[in-house]
């Protein structure tokens, strides 16, 4: 029986001879920019993947005296001249990204490789560089690192959100239990109180005009009446309201707001001017028509103004402007004076803090009764200073109240 070829017969007897031309066809029909160089790194041959990668020619390049760095971007050179002395010293790597200088300037960028060649007696015959496009895994990477960037900045700003919602958090417990507790003290105070402003106005009514100690019986009268005004602010620290939303007129509520100022400005010596401007009307709601609790948004609007008033120099003017939008209302009451400090601004709101401690004018309670009760209409009201001179309060509030806070 005749013997049967092995394998590696089988193989020499009908493989084809490759030669070089072979190879060189192999290289020309690969997608990557590859170029062979000698030992000292003179561009031997290139193949027609250059001119997709770049838009030189082949032979554009090999007449490149120091090819391939005029095919490399201006700020990447340095690194593509260290892959070459590399590449000459017998090393390799693998690789390393640049970005190409297109002739017609189009941003491309790729990633380049080199590796020795040999031949048979293990003599170094120079070595190859392969370049493979990268733009496009470049591009998505670019957008992947702005997706990351994206996201990191949104868990910061979430992160911030939560830490200032528990900050609010606590901040309102200690308010609603300092309110509680103040409602309770005012409570116990209040029946006192009571019985002895009617024994004062039985002694009061026994005496004359006349008696030369009458005039100290109107100052314990104020007083009381000053004590009476404290309690009532410490009740609306907590009690909720009893009041309904009605349908009234801002500008109208403004004017009487106005009005119940007048005497203490009078006094100081400061104009109040009203100003309306780019107020919106609606079909159901003329331009400065609200639904909201009529004496709750009053009582707000006199402790700011009052508050305005006393801060502006004798002479001084505080507007009040209200405009506003299909959704809100807004109310600025802008003064003269001296403004607020950063330390005085960050406790205006907390209850029984007070800027008027030497002329006993206030307890600290105006403010928080004002923001509690500006909140529980669904509102918000904030105090800044005026670039020029004096402060700038600003209460804002839903036209048609918030569900929920009615």
């Amino acid at each position: 029986m005749d013997r049967m070829p092995n394998q590696d017969e089988h193989n020499s007897a009908t493989a084809p001879p490759i030669d070089g031309y072979v190879f060189r066809a192999i290289a020309d029909c690969t997608y990557d920019w590859e170029g062979w160089h000698q030992p000292d790194g003179k561009l031997l041959w290139v193949n027609a993947a250059v001119e997709r990668i770049t838009g030189y020619s082949p032979s554009e390049c090999l007449a490149m005296e120091d090819y391939p760095l005029p095919l490399v971007a201006d700020e990447d050179r340095d690194k593509v001249a260290e892959v070459l002395r590399d590449a000459i010293a017998g090393g390799s790597g693998n690789h390393v990204e640049f970005q190409v200088a297109r002739r017609d300037g189009q941003e491309r960028w790729a990633a380049v490789s080199w590796q020795p060649m040999y031949d048979h007696s293990k003599r170094h015959r120079g070595f190859r560089a392969s370049a493979r496009d990268v733009t496009e895994r470049r591009q998505l990477r670019e957008e992947l690192r702005l997706h990351n960037q994206h996201l990191e900045q949104l868990v910061q700003e979430r992160t911030a959100k939560i830490a200032q919602l528990e900050e609010q958090r606590l901040k309102m417990e200690k308010l609603a239990a300092l309110g509680q507790m103040a409602a309770g003290v005012a409570h116990e105070v209040n029946n006192p109180l009571a019985g002895i402003r009617n024994a004062f106005t039985l002694f009061k009514n026994n005496l004359s005009p006349d008696d030369e100690d009458y005039g100290l019986l109107e100052l314990i009268d104020s007083e009381i009446e000053r004590i009476s005004s404290i309690t009532h602010q410490m009740y609306q620290l907590y009690r909720p309201s009893q009041q309904s939303p009605r349908l009234f007129d801002l500008c109208r509520t403004v004017a009487d707001v106005v009005l119940l100022a007048e005497p203490l400005a009078k006094e100081t010596d400061v104009r109040i001017t009203v100003e309306t401007g780019g107020c919106v009307a609606d079909e159901q709601l003329g331009p400065t028509e609200v639904i909201l609790r009529e004496g709750e948004l009053k009582q707000v609007l006199l402790n700011v103004l009052r508050n305005a008033i006393q801060a502006s120099p004798p002479g001084g003017n505080v507007v009040v402007r209200v405009s506003t939008t299909r959704a809100e209302a807004c109310v600025l009451l802008m003064d003269e004076g001296g403004g607020v400090s950063e330390a005085t601004s960050a406790r205006l709101f907390e209850p029984f803090f007070s800027t008027k401690t030497e002329t006993r004018e206030g307890m600290g309670l105006g403010l928080p009764v004002s923001r509690s009760l500006t909140e529980a209409m669904g509102g918000t009201i904030s105090l800044r200073n005026q670039k020029t001179a004096g402060a700038c309060a600003t209460v804002t509030v839903p036209r048609r109240g918030v569900a929920g806070h009615e």
